[in-house]
């Protein structure tokens, strides 16, 4: 079995993916800043039977990334799924707040995916890396233009050390989870039933995702099962993200 580092693997789909892989018997490491909702979800995987541990640090730390990678016992592999955003007009955007979300989502992927890949590349072992971004990294979306920056820059960085440590047998692909209706989620977004009607109405599968969705893509990308793909990105979104339809189709 392998040792994965999750960051964000706390709470939504950063913990739905941990504990996913927890089934499947592997060693999991759970990263957040937040100590106490790290120790929870410690505890909650550890009554599943769930082998892990958990390291409380800001993915922003370069130092401390690497720290973390290299004083683990061993490490097979990371999930990027660490992340800040919030809605803002882009107008009304600070410049601290572009700075915040593009530094946890790009510069942490960046510090985890460094770290790992010198560490495998010197032990000369293979390795994967999951990118955990968004379907509007590539169609943009409003409000939201400091993630989807950061997100679009992830997709990129997948793409291009999937072929720079491809031959070190490092594969490095993305995930672009559609909208799922996490606590923290629907009080941002889903407002009232007029808000979730039209939501649903542009996802052709005619349902929102659930974690569970997510976290089986995830474990597949992270499996020997999809030992030959990288550099791919997976959209696990309904159909969300195909496009909004000229005109309504009638269903028969």
């Amino acid at each position: 079995m392998s040792t994965f580092v999750i960051t964000g693997g706390s709470a939504g789909i950063g913990f739905g993916i941990a504990r996913r892989l927890g089934r499947d018997g592997h060693e999991l490491v759970l990263v957040a800043r937040g100590e106490d909702r790290l120790a929870e979800a410690e505890r909650r995987l550890r009554e599943e039977g769930v082998s892990c541990r958990s390291a409380a640090l800001d993915v922003r730390d370069a130092e401390a990334v690497t720290a973390l990678i290299n004083r683990l016992p061993t490490v097979d592999g990371v999930v990027n799924n660490a992340a800040g955003n919030f809605a803002c007009p882009t107008v009304d955007l600070s410049p601290n707040g572009f700075r915040a979300v593009v530094e946890i989502s790009l510069y942490g992927t960046f510090f985890l995916s460094q770290a790992l890949a010198r560490r495998l590349i010197t032990e000369g072992r293979p390795g994967v890396i999951l990118n955990i971004v968004a379907t509007y990294a590539w169609t943009g979306a409003p409000a939201v233009a400091h993630s989807a920056a950061a997100k679009a820059a992830m997709l990129a960085f997948t793409k291009s050390v999937a072929r720079e440590w491809g031959p070190h047998g490092i594969r490095v692909n993305a995930l672009a989870p559609g909208f799922v209706p996490t606590s923290e989620a629907t009080a941002n977004i889903l407002s009232d039933d007029s808000a979730q009607a039209a939501m649903l109405d542009l996802i052709p599968l005619g349902r929102f995702g659930d974690v569970d969705d997510i976290s089986e893509s995830a474990a597949f990308l992270l499996s020997e099962r999809a030992a030959y793909v990288t550099g791919a990105v997976l959209t696990v979104d309904g159909g969300r993200s195909l496009g909004v339809a000229m005109h309504r189709a009638k269903h028969g």
